[in-house]
């Protein structure tokens, strides 16, 4: 069942669309395909003319639904008896194209085109690249084999590092010697230091026993005042006794007188007064004599004694003295020795210590040179690697871009199909609701219209970037109908 368009009117203009046919056989043997759309589809409602084109400006009724016919109809199977043709179905219509469309897809081509040529430039540009990196590195071997050729550096440096090893190797020599010597200087010093702590063991010794000494001394000595005294004593009681012997030896010799008269006056026998006071007289001279000769024989024992204890410390003082004069001429002379040898290892000391300081300085400005040619060299390479790798952040940022872009694209052909896959849906729907109307769809339409209808859907599916919908567009025999 066919239906007449309506009235033309003004609407907005269609969206951007693209389009991929399929074949769909029908049941009277007619071959209809469905307009995928690649972006936004036409509604069902819009309106379309008896041949199968949009209209622009005409609305259907509703409950309208669009089919598009391949317009190469293969009659086969049971042959139709009647035909009706509607002949205000085949007056054409006034179609209008909206230019919008034109200019989206002039702007699209121009964006694609855009992007090819930048993708281009950026491979041109990474070939050029390659071709300046190779370029450098053979720059650089061919400066390498020329510094390899023609530099001697390495064999003064092979000679100076030699040199340093020959007198590296005399340096360790003296040092040993020297060590050596300092070793034997160590040992005599501690001989000298240990003969000074028995030497200074000795003096101390020595002035205990002078400390001892003198206490003796002054023991004797206050002895011998003592002695001294008791003599004067003595000597005194020795007078003293004398004068008493004299005094006695008077009143005796008087008495004797006395008796003697007396005797003769009254005895008659005869006395030898003058013997017997000679004999007690003599007997007191004796006992005096003999206590003076023991007095004076004791004193002068203790004398001798006294004097001979008192030469006998006298020297042993003096020789305390000497050995004491000795020792610290023993002293001053080990101390000035200990000061000279410790000025020697001093001057030892500060040599080693010179020597080492320089084979120090020297290896350390060693070490400085080679760590700041192996920085140089890591700064080289770090500032090659830094190039290349801005080089090829900034390859993989256009790439990115390109990738991006065709991403883009690729998403937004997906949205198209699957849009264009809702539409087979509907048309589908479409079809089988339109498969009671299609005989006579088949039998109202002309089999040269039909043949152009099937070419000019071909041009439309063949082109996928929307050139196809001009190419259909341009054909004035394109028709749409409307079916329920």
């Amino acid at each position: 069942m066919s239906f007449g368009v309506k009235n033309n009117r003004k609407i907005s203009s269609p969206p951007q669309m693209g389009f991929s046919s399929r074949t769909f056989a029908g049941s009277g043997g007619v071959k209809i395909s469905r307009a995928v759309y690649a972006g936004r589809v036409f509604n069902d409602t819009r309106a379309h003319d008896h041949r199968g084109m949009p209209v622009a400006g005409r609305w259907p009724s509703p409950g309208y639904t669009s089919i598009l016919l391949q317009g190469r109809a293969e009659i086969s199977g049971t042959p139709v008896t009647a035909v009706t043709v509607n002949k205000s179905l085949l007056v054409p219509l006034n179609i209008e194209i909206d230019p919008t469309i034109q200019a989206v897809r002039s702007q699209e081509k121009q964006q694609i085109q855009v992007l090819n040529d930048r993708f281009a430039s950026f491979i041109d540009k990474v070939r050029s690249l390659e071709q300046q990196n190779k370029i450098l590195e053979t720059k650089w071997s061919l400066l390498q084999q020329q510094t390899s050729v023609h530099s001697n550096i390495d064999d003064m440096f092979k000679a100076y590092i030699s040199n340093l090893h020959r007198q590296l190797d005399s340096l360790g020599k003296e040092k040993m010697k020297l060590e050596g010597y300092l070793h034997n200087k160590n040992d005599q010093k501690e001989d000298l230091k240990k003969k000074y702590e028995d030497e200074l063991k000795k003096r101390m010794e020595s002035e205990s026993d002078f400390i001892l000494i003198k206490k003796d001394m002054d023991q004797a000595f206050t002895s011998k005042a003592e002695l001294e005294a008791k003599l004067d004593i003595l000597t005194e009681e020795i007078d003293f006794l004398r004068v008493i012997y004299e005094e006695e030896l008077r009143e005796l010799q008087s008495q004797v007188k006395d008796t003697s008269v007396i005797v003769e006056m009254d005895n008659s026998r005869k006395l030898d007064m003058d013997s017997i006071v000679a004999e007690v007289n003599a007997q007191y001279e004796d006992i005096a004599n003999r206590s003076r000769a023991e007095a004076e024989t004791w004193y002068k024992a203790k004398y001798q004694e006294m004097q001979t204890s008192a030469n006998r410390y006298g020297k042993d003082l003096r020789a305390t003295r000497t050995q004491i004069a000795e020792l610290n001429s023993n002293i001053h002379t080990l101390t000035s020795k200990i000061d000279t040898i410790k000025g020697q290892c001093s001057n030892l000391e500060a040599q080693i210590a010179e020597d080492r300081g320089q084979m120090a300085v020297k290896d350390a400005k060693a070490r400085i040179e080679e760590l700041e040619r192996a920085l140089q060299r890591a700064k080289q390479d770090m500032a090659r690697q830094i190039r290349e790798y801005q080089d090829l952040m900034n390859l993989k940022l256009a790439l990115d871009i390109e990738i991006a872009t065709y991403r883009k694209l690729l998403e937004g052909e997906e949205d198209r199909l699957a849009n264009g896959i809702e539409a087979i849906k509907i048309f589908q729907k479409n079809c089988k609701l339109s498969s009671i109307g299609q005989g006579r769809l088949t039998h109202g339409f002309p089999t040269d219209r039909m043949k152009k209808y099937s070419s000019g859907f071909s041009r439309f599916s063949s082109a996928g970037d929307g050139r196809g919908l001009d190419s259909f567009s341009s054909g004035s025999d394109s028709k749409m109908y409307h079916t329920f």
